[in-house]
């Protein structure tokens, strides 16, 4: 399968069974789908090349058209062209792996200091009644983690909400308690911190900086945005008072080990305004995310909405080349992209993990597939006492996967996204072996927009080297 865009001035091929990326001149560019028609009719290379010359007469000289053809037939054979697809045949083998759990959100707190309008979790109940973890059950959870970890050494835990920091003191105990565990079972402890800012203070910041690998900090850009969208519960906005702490959380992290991370609505379709607007404010490291919510909403996107989107991240990877080019990069989770080699097979099949690799756990030790099943019963999976009870829901995620979604099979972007997201699909077709549709629309704009940023930092990183000769 081939995927051509152009992109920026730049003419971009992804084969995307191999991975591989071209940015190439008109002449191959108008060549490879001929190529690719005769390469389907199983028609021999010496006919192809006639079609192409006949195809293409008079728009190039045929010498041109010649050379052209040379070059996609070497890709071609060097398995960088026309790849074909060797994954499928994994996933036989893949369903029958022994599964191991590698990460745990918990929820440390199911209640929230701010009253957010799309929140999923509603203001941290997650259906259900307000709650804060217990030391004991969250200890339940790492030892839980640790017992079914097999054999993998690197552990993840990210202390969520809710507002995981208005039970701040179990979070520590927690650290503490993880860190004893890693000597003695041979594990090391990644944890992380998702806070809206309300609550963080230095004692905070400091232990952060010592036991968190990460820390997500949610703001939504623009003072009117968030203030609209993540107000406290008697209306009144938080802009003010979060930004200069996550100001000093990003200067005391060098600006590494942290993200900004916003969510954009209808209400700000032009949401790269609110993306330069957090890099304004210093932050290098920001993700700006649609939101997801259900067509009653009055913030939810709209199909409607998609040709503004489409554009808007046109405008956005422009944009932020411009700032490269000017030395003010910053990075946007959602244009970062691993390019060499192409994804990995694990991902390719897998994605995210949910359900199999990575749980979530309520405040009463109860297991779900991630944050985003919390509190809907028909994926109840077990607790952290009994462990996974119900094999049938971990089984049923571990062969969720982009050969499982008919949505996926020809889709270029279905290697980078890995099917999207399981509790999108179940929330919006009933099952987890869907697609988001207007997920789906976005996600292939950003891979074409991440591969056309590649294309033009190899072209600028070439032009600063013929500088410095």
């Amino acid at each position: 399968m081939v995927h051509q865009y152009k992109n920026n001035g730049y003419n971009i091929v992804l084969d995307v069974n191999s991975g591989s990326v071209h940015v190439v001149d008109d002449v191959v560019y108008d060549i490879i789908p001929i190529v690719e028609e005769g390469l389907n009719t199983d028609t021999d290379t010496e006919a192809i090349e006639g079609s192409v010359l006949e195809k293409l007469k008079g728009k190039y000289e045929p010498s041109d058209i010649k050379d052209a053809f040379e070059q996609v037939i070497e890709l071609k054979e060097a398995g960088q062209l026309y790849a074909p697809d060797i994954y499928e045949n994994y996933i036989i083998d893949f369903k029958k792996r022994e599964t191991v759990v590698k990460a745990l959100c918990l929820h440390i707190a199911h209640d929230c200091n701010l009253a957010c309008k799309y929140c999923f979790a509603e203001e941290g109940e997650y259906h259900g009644r307000r709650a804060l973890m217990s030391y004991e059950v969250g200890k339940k959870a790492l030892d839980f983690l640790v017992k079914n970890s097999g054999n993998r050494v690197n552990l993840e835990v990210d202390f969520f909400g809710g507002e995981p920091l208005m039970n701040w003191q179990v979070v520590k105990d927690l650290v503490a308690y993880g860190r004893s565990l890693e000597e003695p079972y041979h594990k090391k402890f990644r944890f992380t911190l998702t806070t809206n800012g309300v609550l963080l203070n230095d004692e905070v910041l400091e232990f952060a900086n010592k036991e968190m690998s990460n820390i997500v900090l949610s703001i939504d850009g623009r003072k009117e945005i968030h203030d609209l969208m993540r107000p406290f519960r008697k209306g009144q906005g938080s802009y003010d008072l979060i930004v200069p702490k996550f100001q000093k959380v990003a200067k005391s992290r060098d600006q590494m080990n942290y993200y900004v991370r916003g969510t954009f609505t209808r209400n700000n379709l032009d949401f790269s305004r609110d993306v330069m607007h957090l890099a304004d404010l210093g932050f290098r490291q920001i993700s700006v995310e649609p939101v997801v919510a259900q067509p009653t909403d009055d913030y939810a996107l709209r199909e409607e909405d998609i040709p503004t989107l489409l554009e808007e991240y046109d405008r956005l990877a422009v944009e932020l080349l411009n700032r490269r080019k000017e030395g003010k990069g910053v990075n946007f989770f959602h244009f970062m992209i691993d390019l060499e080699g192409g994804p990995c097979v694990a991902k390719r099949l897998s994605g995210c993990g949910s359900g199999t690799e990575y749980l979530a756990v309520t405040p009463w030790g109860d297991l779900y597939p991630c944050h985003q099943f919390v509190g809907k019963e028909e994926f109840l999976m077990g607790n952290v006492d009994e462990g996974i009870t119900r094999t049938d829901i971990r089984d049923e995620f571990k062969t969720c996967n982009v050969y499982a979604k008919e949505k996926c099979r020809n889709c270029f972007a279905k290697f980078y996204c890995s099917g999207g997201c399981a509790a999108n699909s179940y929330n919006f077709h009933g099952h987890i072996n869907d697609a988001y549709d207007l997920g789906c629309e976005l996600q292939r704009k950003r891979v074409e927009c991440a591969i056309m940023i590649k294309a033009a930092l190899a072209d600028l990183e070439g032009e600063e080297e013929n500088e410095e000769e």
